[in-house]
């Protein structure tokens, strides 16, 4: 059984509750992602920010990019994520049922990777990739 440990990126940039939206617009767009974690000062995951959150929630609203912090934007309700043990076919159903294309992996209470859309269908069998994709983009 594969598991998202073994698939997983290692090494997760994530942005601190109290960083400014305008750092964390930089680290995306350094890191050419669209999503980073969310942690608080214990290093505890807290949510997600996705370069939409920026767009929709402070952009759209007005808000200053310079005094709002990304803990304000974090999805704090229900952060998906995924065990480090957990397998592949877990991942794939807990991105398709949140419709979510990143999964923070922890081990315990700690943040200790990523896994993507891109890396699932990388490590799934050839003939599921389709299926995989199509799960994700189309759930609810």
């Amino acid at each position: 059984m594969t598991t998202a440990r073994e698939i997983m990126t290692e090494g997760v940039q994530h942005l601190n509750t109290e960083d400014r939206v305008i750092d964390a617009a930089r680290q995306l767009a350094d890191g050419d992602v669209g999503a980073l974690p969310v942690c608080n000062a214990e290093g505890r995951l807290e949510g997600m920010v996705t370069d939409r959150d920026l767009v929709v929630k402070v952009l759209a609203q007005g808000l200053d990019p310079t005094s709002t912090t990304v803990g304000e934007l974090a999805d704090q309700d229900e952060v998906v994520t995924i065990g480090a043990d957990d397998s592949l076919e877990e991942a794939m159903r807990t991105m398709a049922d949140h419709a979510v294309r990143r999964l923070p992996v922890i081990d315990g209470t700690e943040l200790v990777g990523m896994v993507s859309q891109a890396d699932l269908a990388r490590a799934c069998p050839e003939d599921q990739v389709g299926e995989l994709v199509e799960a994700i983009s189309t759930a609810p």
